[in-house]
């Protein structure tokens, strides 16, 4: 997914490379790091290797499995309790509750101060500018997305990953800027997994879905339509875990603002020019101006970050959830496309239905015709069986001439009757 040509790597590339020389000449750059330190591991919760501790403690404070993955590559799998990763990741304890299994069957893309809760089919994760940390990490649909991490950031030293301030090369910063923050790179990763088992499901259910019905449409048979009917329950889930996905990448691309607070590193940044600038103010202001250059420099510092939050911010992240979300989009199609086949095939089958219930109800309508007319002449055959003196009965041979009589009688009957009902198109031709 993430190589395709909707991907974002190769269109971000490009744009960045025009912005090299803008990049170059920014005096920020060489006095701040571009990203945060890397953090520190939890120690809280104990590692997994803890043995009958770490599940007593989870029996008992309701700890749950997470799995804390860095940008440098450190990774650790640990026990811990909502309190834990509340502290450690700044989140409210209200969007611990959107990653458990009340609301495994939605998805959302939530930005707060500090991170990123990410609840995207298998994918539960909070992600901020420094780490990741995923929820249930043993499980067998979160492993590619394990993968996906270790392949993009491969383990390294601490103090490799942390940039020189002090030997900062503007060349290597035009390099540092091509690519994507720690907390896009991981949320394209977590999109990249989630298309591709979508898509794995879509493809599966084309395989499955036309040989069923083109069967359906040559035998109209219970197992058929069994397997139909399954067949469209699979689509309909599948639609919806699809549409949930689309929709949150929509709502995301209609909001600028929103788009704008999943930049985690640039706030980070930010604050860092921010405290720089007000601690090197207030070191050489005198004491009884402090007050008002606190707030010259928090007003600057406002200015600052209000300047640098204009359209083009968003860009970048802009186009990586415009790339999946056209990807999302074509699934979508192609279920649309599936289940207009599948109502194209329940119409066929209904009137191949109607046109055998028609002709019955035709072949019904005939045998009542012939059941009048031979009504008619059991009614002539009882009155001349009665005990009832009849000249007719003492004609010799008259027997014969009267049962030809009467049938006869009831052909031509049923013949009016029949030309009636095709006169007044009861009957197909």
């Amino acid at each position: 997914m993430g190589k395709g040509p909707l991907s974002f790597r190769r269109l971000s590339s490009i744009r960045r490379r025009k912005k090299g020389s803008s990049v170059k000449d920014d005096p920020n750059q060489s006095s701040n790091p571009s990203s945060p330190p890397p953090p520190s591991p939890i120690n809280a919760g104990g590692s997994v290797a803890a043995g009958t501790t770490g599940k007593a403690k989870k029996k008992a404070g309701g700890a749950r499995l997470w799995m804390r993955f860095d940008r440098t590559g450190a990774m650790e799998v640990v026990e811990c309790d909502k309190s834990t990763i509340i502290k450690r990741s700044s989140v409210p304890a209200r969007d611990l509750r959107i990653l458990g299994p009340v609301f495994s069957h939605s998805s959302n893309i939530l930005a707060r101060e500090k991170a990123i809760v990410v609840n995207l089919e298998v994918i539960k994760a909070i992600v901020t500018a420094e780490e990741v940390l995923l929820l249930d990490p043993l499980r067998p649909e979160v492993l590619p997305f394990i993968d996906r991490l270790k392949q993009q950031f491969p383990q390294t030293n601490a103090l490799e990953a942390t940039p020189n301030v002090q030997s900062f090369d503007p060349e290597a910063g035009e390099g540092l800027q091509s690519e994507l923050p720690f907390e896009f790179q991981v949320l394209e990763m977590a999109l990249e997994v989630v298309c591709s088992i979508v898509d794995t499901s879509v493809a599966s259910l084309e395989t499955d879905a036309w040989p069923v019905l083109d069967e359906l449409t040559k035998n109209v048979s219970t197992e058929n339509l069994e397997y139909v009917r399954s067949l469209k329950s699979n689509l309909t889930r599948l639609l919806a875990r699809v549409q949930k996905v689309r929709d949150e990448l929509e709502h995301l691309l209609d909001d600028n603002e929103d788009m704008a607070d999943l930049y985690l590193t640039r706030k980070w940044n930010q604050n860092q020019q921010a405290e720089a600038l007000l601690e090197g103010t207030v070191s050489v202001a005198p004491p009884h101006n402090s007050s008002n250059l606190y707030r010259l420099t928090s007003n600057r510092s406002a200015s600052m970050v209000t300047s640098n939050m204009d359209e083009d911010d968003v860009e970048d992240l802009e186009m990586l959830l415009e790339a999946y979300f056209m990807q999302l989009d074509g699934m979508r199609n192609k279920i649309l496309t599936v289940r207009e086949y599948i109502d194209d095939t329940e119409d066929y089958v209904n009137i191949q239905l109607d046109n055998q219930r028609n002709q019955l109800i035709q072949l019904q309508l005939i045998l009542t015709m012939a059941s009048f007319a031979i009504t008619a002449e059991t009614l002539l055959a009882s009155l001349f069986g009665m005990n009832i003196p009849c000249p007719l009965y003492n004609i010799h041979g008259i027997f014969w001439y009267f049962v030809w009589s009467i049938t006869a009688f009831c052909f031509v009957l049923f013949m009016v009757v029949f030309g009636y009902a095709r006169w007044k198109k009861l009957l197909g031709s």
